[in-house]
């Protein structure tokens, strides 16, 4: 499975000299395998992604963890929804009053964009999604609820021999006492457990956390304690706080390793960053 992160800035796009190391795309990431596409999250990121092979790729997912506007505000400059030729299908968190091709449509559409989804020249399936475990192609994919404003899924996407999990916005320590020690009742705790590489939102410092408790993001020791509780092998830091510059996030995650060691391995998420997991 190899795995290209086309964005990993939280909350909006940010640009400069000071941010060109981590990168300032909002969410977005690829995954393939033997084939077979997954694109993670639709923010600005998405308009660089390159379709593996797109000669004779027909059909590609997008799988959306939840809609702020940083995860989908990259659709619409998406080459192949603008295809004919393209089948297209989006997955995203079923809501509780209104469908997902509503709330899609309130940024698809002016006056937010000028085309409307309906308008759309590829073939758009939407699939609403909650508890599920579904397959695309021979990905094996399972989404659940998480702990974010607004319907949130984590997604845990299973290959042939390895297990990627998605979480970008997620708050797992929200509460009084922080992370539950009982680890079933640890939101997104299914998602993650013993995966090869774990990408999870790590906006804060745990000092700014204290702060923002409720706001849908984790602190970078809570996301480790996190990874360490599900048994991940490889923990990427992600969702970067907009104002952070590339010095302040190496500062920040040197005080990290400084201060806390896990048995596995710790990164921060990077811009143009490939993995292969075997």
């Amino acid at each position: 499975m190899k795995i290209k992160l086309w964005g990993v800035r939280g909350s909006i796009t940010t640009t400069g000299t000071e941010t060109a190391c981590y990168g300032g795309n909002t969410t977005c990431v690829d995954v393939w395998e033997d084939g077979c596409q997954l694109v993670l999250d639709g923010g600005s990121g998405i308009h660089k992604l390159i379709i593996s092979n797109p000669v004779t790729t027909k059909r590609i997912d997008i799988l959306l963890t939840h809609l702020h506007l940083d995860h989908i505000q990259g659709l619409g400059f998406f080459t192949p929804l603008f295809d004919p030729s393209m089948e297209v299908h989006l997955w995203g968190p079923a809501g509780s009053t209104r469908t997902l091709h509503s709330r899609l449509s309130r940024y698809l559409s002016p006056p937010l964009f000028p085309v409307l989804i309906r308008d759309l020249p590829c073939k758009l399936i939407l699939h609403e999604i909650g508890n599920y475990t579904f397959k695309i192609g021979h990905f094996t994919i399972q989404s659940n609820y998480i702990i974010h404003p607004g319907p949130t899924v984590g997604y845990r996407v299973s290959g042939k021999n390895s297990v990627f999990a998605f979480m970008p916005d997620h708050e797992p320590a929200l509460g009084k006492v922080g992370i539950i020690r009982e680890s079933k009742w640890i939101s997104g705790i299914d998602i993650a457990r013993d995966a090869d590489l774990l990408l999870h939102d790590a906006q804060y410092t745990q000092g700014e956390y204290e702060s923002k408790k409720g706001w849908g993001h984790s602190s970078i020791e809570d996301a480790a304690l996190f990874a360490s509780m599900a048994g991940v092998k490889h923990l990427l830091f992600a969702h970067h706080d907009p104002s952070r510059t590339d010095d302040q996030l190496n500062e920040i995650f040197a005080a990290f390793q400084k201060n806390t060691h896990y048995p596995f391995v710790c990164q921060l998420a990077r811009e143009g960053m490939e993995i292969t997991l075997k």
